[in-house]
């Protein structure tokens, strides 16, 4: 049998503070399986996000490990990390995390001219024009509205063709309407490119749309919710 496309194995984390140690995480384990979508769902303050942080290696564990495609993301270092990141793995946040001096065009084409490729100006432009912002090339962040500058950054996102997507309350800064319409076009895109998507959300409508739910409690996995 194929290893999962990622294992959370057994992951904890504490951290110091003035009234002694704190644990965020407690012996969190699972694992999700190629194409496979799932929504890390909970109250603020639950853990949500600093469990996303630890899957992306942008945060370590004070104990456990995650593995993506099999490798051991804390056996190697952190530019090691980074590069893995780079080639495998796609991010969507709620704040767009946009370049404000880079137009749209160049904030998709960034991550493809990081890869090298010849080809980003083209790929970048029909990535944009999939998700509806073809006549936007050349618009700064500044000038788009909310819902275009998310579509951008998913636009940045599936533009490398990434194995894992990760994306952190991507409707937060967004109202109804327009959150509706960028999560549709999400799972759209991800069920097009095939990715394993890992979503933190508290909204139990896109929480449903995912094929299960992992719901953290005060730093715990609580069994998982049935989707319905």
């Amino acid at each position: 049998m194929a290893d999962p496309i990622i294992a959370v194995e057994h992951v904890s984390k504490h951290v110091q503070d003035t009234s002694g140690l704190l644990t965020i995480l407690h012996d969190i384990d699972f694992s999700l399986e190629p194409r496979e979508s799932v929504a890390i769902v909970g109250a603020s303050g639950s853990g949500k996000s600093t469990l996303l942080s630890i899957v992306a290696g942008l945060d370590t564990p004070s104990a456990g490990t995650v593995r993506l495609g099999g490798m051991d993301l804390f056996a190697i270092d952190e530019d090691e990390r980074a590069a893995v990141r780079a080639a495998r793995v796609g991010f969507v946040f709620q704040s767009f995390q946009l370049l404000g001096n880079l137009t749209a065009l160049e904030n998709v084409m960034l991550p493809l001219e990081l890869q090298g490729r010849a080809d980003a100006r083209v790929a970048a432009t029909e990535m944009l024009r999939r998700v509806g912002l073809g006549e936007r090339l050349a618009h700064y962040p500044r000038v788009l509205s909310g819902g275009e500058q998310q579509r951008v950054a998913l636009a940045r996102a599936f533009v490398v063709q990434p194995a894992v997507l990760l994306a952190d309350e991507p409707t937060g800064s967004l109202d109804f309407a327009t959150g509706e319409r960028v999560m549709s076009l999400m799972f759209d895109l991800n069920r097009e490119a095939g990715t394993t998507l890992v979503l933190v959300t508290h909204d139990r409508a896109i929480a449903g749309r995912c094929d299960r739910q992992l719901r953290i409690e005060a730093g715990r996995l609580d069994l998982p919710v049935p989707v319905l």
